[in-house]
């Protein structure tokens, strides 16, 4: 298995990958906005400090989604009038699933995982 990059490293693939808007309110980060790395997965819930599980989130909407659950914080993102990403959620979602399938592990994650695309599938 390779090495993960570090935090920062992971912060700027998310942006590269992602670009450079909020994941949760779809502000666009600049000096007053700060991009930070937001587990998809939380860790309380098993989520790994793994690219895959990782977006860029402002500090404002990490802080404030806590552990809730991906889906659970979309609806209330959309409630706030915010514009969130689900297609950069569900792409997250699907790609920490299909690394997991091939490294294996992530016994607490699963669960909350597999839960998080089925009521994300189900709309």
């Amino acid at each position: 298995m390779t090495a993960q990059p570090d935090r920062a490293g992971r912060l700027a693939a998310a942006l590269e990958r992602d670009g450079p808007t909020c994941v949760w309110c779809g502000r666009t980060f600049d000096r007053h906005v700060r991009p930070t790395t937001e587990h998809v997965v939380p860790r309380v819930r098993g989520g790994p400090s793994w690219a895959e599980n990782e977006v860029a989130a402002c500090s404002r909407c990490n802080a404030a989604r806590g552990h809730r659950g991906a889906v659970e914080w979309l609806g209330e993102c959309r409630a706030r009038g915010w514009t969130p990403d689900a297609e950069r959620v569900a792409r997250a979602l699907e790609s920490l699933a299909a690394a997991v399938a091939v490294r294996g592990g992530q016994r607490r994650a699963r669960p909350h995982l597999d839960a998080q695309l089925r009521r994300l599938r189900a709309g």
